[in-house]
């Protein structure tokens, strides 16, 4: 109505209309613009909005967007945020006092990589990081994939014969880690993988069960056969700066950059080999999905482990391509130090997973810290129930909340919701397609596509999707197909706006009487009863029924109930063949290194065994 403002733009696939103004637009070109939307949203120039035409026809999403894949590196994207913003606080670690600009950060990453040149570490070689998150997680993490390294990421949870694995299994050049963390003594468990670094000269150790490895960097003490971080940041001369320089010129966004290793709940973990492409981009549109590319100021509470794709790709890449700040509240999780964290240094934003948020949620006097600053987070990393998103978003205030969904080999996020979505779509759902990226759902047997609304394993395509499973051609092929498409080995259907539900695993499906059963479904359902903190769904093998369905539950504390007032909350508000046949009470659950929950061995650890 009215005239049209100059200054409004219309270009693919983006329509710009400034505030206030009412436009009616006519013609055909204009509706085929507005048609191809709906998969990614609306970008407009103070956000990206949700998809609210519907043209999905079949279980089919491509993620369309005005902007551009990035061909930057990892190093030269924190280049560029160092240059925009030199004074701005790139990192804060809490626990361990120390605040580092952009243009600090960037130099001490200058001198780290130089000086992993001059030890005689060279392109394509792997360093793992091993520890908790620190700030030298962050220095290598940059400083490696500066110099042309590859930065392994080691769980700081892992033993002796977990880290002799995994260092072995992508032939590990080099490690950095500290002298002890908590219970984990790192270098004792070194030793005793390379007794050899006791007689050995920093830079030159000869190991029998680690051929491949021959340095060794220690960041808080001396010990023999190994550098000290001093020696590295020191070893770099201008001769090795000059030569890092022109090392930017040759690399290529292509090039394997960052190993990160599978949870290994069903045999070895496996080394998801990840590219400078795939993350730099990942973190780039998952930064444009939540805002960060016009809100001021950003401040990331990050509790989530570097190690993880999650805290390192959704944290510090992120950090790198938006220039914004991580707060790190605490060396090993502490989610009472995460709430302190957020009202000290004014985050706006919070990431976890959703065992995190259960957590915050559970301190009993959350409501004394003042949350006023928070705008937004993220939960991912496992099945997020319903229940605890609209916690997280009344009792803490987070309105601007979503979940993110993906996998390690999928660099990690491949469909993510909006910050301003509806209660129902933010709970129910992990949001829409990223941008670039295609998924699609077909029927497990059959590879053929489903309909709307229908479930079936979801597959991705496109930049995101990993390399190769380092070392292992067997492996790669079994989940990425000839056409690119990645198998997820998830349950999940998409609606006719391209929102995605994801329904479970389908090695976790159960088989009653015939019927198909998942357990989110029924767990998602049991953390509506009021006692229940933490629920997991099982199957059990039954001789007529084939299986049956088992709720091992984590009451809240000080609760109290039994298996009938846990199956009489059900009756009438599941389908009867969903509500559990066995309910049975833990204090926790078994966990994989990565505090996943190791689903086949709830049986046997919880008392109904």
């Amino acid at each position: 109505r009215g005239k049209l403002r100059p200054r409004l733009q219309l270009s693919l696939p983006c329509v710009t209309l400034p505030r206030g103004t009412h436009a009616r637009l006519q013609g055909l070109s204009v509706l085929l613009q507005l048609s191809r939307l709906v998969q990614t949203g609306i970008h407009t120039r103070t956000k990206i909005c949700p998809p609210t035409i519907p043209t999905l026809t079949t279980s089919y999403a491509h993620g369309t967007s005005s902007k551009s894949l990035l061909f930057s590196t990892v190093g030269g994207s924190l280049q560029a945020s160092a240059e925009r913003f030199p004074d701005r606080e790139a990192v804060v670690f809490l626990q361990d006092g120390v605040r580092k600009t952009f243009s600090q950060l960037q130099q001490d990453v200058d001198q780290a990589a130089a000086g992993l040149l001059a030890l005689g570490l060279k392109r394509g070689d792997r360093l793992g990081m091993w520890g908790p998150n620190t700030y030298e997680w962050v220095l290598f993490q940059f400083a490696s994939a500066k110099a042309g390294i590859i930065l392994v990421s080691v769980n700081p949870a892992y033993q002796v014969q977990e880290l002799e694995f995994a260092l072995r299994k992508v032939g590990c050049n080099a490690i950095v880690c500290p002298t002890q963390f908590k219970t984990q003594k790192y270098c004792d468990m070194l030793r005793q993988i390379c007794p050899e670094m006791d007689t050995a000269i920093p830079g030159s150790v000869k190991s029998a069960r680690l051929p491949d490895l021959h340095t060794m960097i220690v960041t808080d003490s001396r010990q023999p056969g190994m550098y000290h971080l001093e020696d590295v940041m020191q070893a770099g001369s201008s001769q090795h700066m000059q030569q890092l320089e022109e090392l930017q010129k040759k690399l290529s966004f292509d090039d394997p950059i960052n190993i990160q290793f599978t949870s290994g709940t069903t045999g070895n973990p496996k080394g998801a080999t990840l590219s400078h492409h795939n993350i730099v981009n990942n973190a780039y549109f998952i930064g444009m999905r939540l805002g960060y590319d016009w809100r001021s100021q950003v401040r990331v509470c990050l509790p989530v482990p570097m190690y993880h794709c999650f805290g390192s790709v959704g944290g510090g890449i992120v950090m790198a391509t938006h220039g914004i700040t991580l707060v790190c509240p605490s060396t090993g999780y502490d989610g009472r130090a995460n709430l302190a964290a957020m009202e000290s240094e004014r985050c706006t934003f919070v990431y976890g997973t959703p065992t995190m948020y259960i957590d915050m949620l559970g301190q009993p006097d959350l409501a004394k810290f003042d949350l006023s600053s928070v705008e937004g987070g993220i939960m991912a990393g496992s099945p997020c129930p319903p229940e605890i998103v609209k916690k997280v978003i009344s009792t803490m205030g987070i309105k601007e909340f979503v979940i993110a969904y993906g996998t390690t080999e999928n660099s990690p996020v491949s469909f993510c919701g909006f910050p301003t979505d509806n209660l129902e779509r933010k709970s129910e759902t992990v949001g829409c397609i990223a941008s670039h990226i295609e998924a699609k759902v077909v029927d497990p047997g059959s590879g053929q596509l489903v309909p709307l609304g229908i479930s079936g394993e979801l597959m991705i395509r496109g930049y995101c999707v990993m390399l190769e499973y380092w070392g292992d051609v067997a492996k790669t092929d079994e989940c990425i197909a000839k056409d690119r498409w990645y198998k997820t080995g998830d349950i999940a259907s998409l609606d006719k706006y391209g929102f995605c539900r994801i329904e479970g695993r389908i090695k976790d499906m159960i088989i009653r009487g015939g019927e198909n059963i998942y357990p989110a479904e029924i767990e998602q359902f049991l953390h509506t009863h009021p006692k229940v903190q933490e629920a997991q769904v099982i199957g059990i093998k039954d001789e007529r029924m084939g299986e049956e369905v088992c709720a091992c539950l984590k009451l809240k504390a000080g609760q109290d109930c039994s298996a009938e007032d846990i199956k009489a909350y059900c009756k009438g508000k599941i389908a009867h063949f969903k509500i559990p046949r066995y309910v049975t009470f833990v204090n926790d659950y078994p966990l994989t290194v990565s505090g996943k929950v190791i689903s086949q061995t709830i049986y046997s650890y919880s008392k109904l065994s």
